[in-house]
């Protein structure tokens, strides 16, 4: 049975390796890459990469990108009634299941199952539960490679950000950050690999500290944190 699935894409490492399990199994098929993106500034909504930058990403994967569109301060209602215009259109279409790269977030996972559970949209979440250890050493023995866009300045100073995910920058993360950042401890842009037909180019900017209000949607900035790291990327 080939089911059409459309996969909720971050770009970072964790979306990366959940679709790579995705495309070796043939009960599936990936027909859509869906992010959530910010007109005001033309950014995704998650971190602040440029719209340009997630379009190179999507095109060296292969799988069409549909973007959600997002005023610039989206409240709860906005982005629930927004995301169900979304879903219905992709129902319409004929997509039945629906990929997240969630590892071991429960409330979030149970967030995801319930929302789509209205549309008879059936989820599928390939890392759930998964030691990050090992998926953060799969993901780099893979050649797979990540650069830090964000992080939480609770646990990081700037020279965090702008790092390549290497085996060495995880052995020495402090050790109440989990090594794949699944509590939003830091994010990533994903930009080699091998679901990818060639390396997307990129260039890192200024480095910023910006204080967050406690986040009006669940693709807010670096998830609750009220304190973050980040940069400029451009493409």
């Amino acid at each position: 049975m080939n089911n059409k699935t459309y996969f909720n894409w971050s770009y970072g490492k964790d979306s990366a390796l959940a679709l790579y399990y995705l495309l070796q199994d043939p009960n599936y098929t990936i027909g859509k890459l869906v992010t959530s993106v910010n007109t005001h500034y033309n950014r995704v909504s998650m971190h602040g990469l440029p719209l340009d930058l997630l379009k190179a990403q999507t095109n060296a994967i292969g799988i069409p990108l549909q973007t959600i569109d997002l005023p610039e301060q989206p409240t709860m209602e906005d982005y629930e009634r927004i995301m169900t215009k979304v879903v219905n259109s992709l129902k319409t279409e004929g997509f039945s299941h629906a990929v997240f790269g969630d590892i071991f977030l429960e409330d979030l996972k149970r967030y995801r199952e319930d929302n789509l559970s209205k549309f008879k949209i059936k989820t599928l979440f390939p890392l759930w539960k998964k030691d990050t250890n090992h998926l953060i050493n799969e993901f780099i023995d893979l050649g797979f490679k990540a650069v830090i866009v964000c992080a939480n300045a609770k646990y990081f100073s700037e020279d965090f950000v702008g790092q390549t995910i290497t085996k060495e920058l995880i052995e020495n993360l402090p050790k109440e950050v989990d090594v794949c950042g699944e509590n939003g401890e830091f994010h990533t842009f994903c930009y080699d690999g091998p679901i990818f037909k060639t390396p997307i180019p990129f260039s890192i900017g200024e480095k910023v500290y910006r204080e967050y209000n406690a986040p009006k949607t669940e693709d807010s900035v670096c998830n609750s944190a009220k304190r973050a790291f980040g940069f400029v990327i451009w493409y």
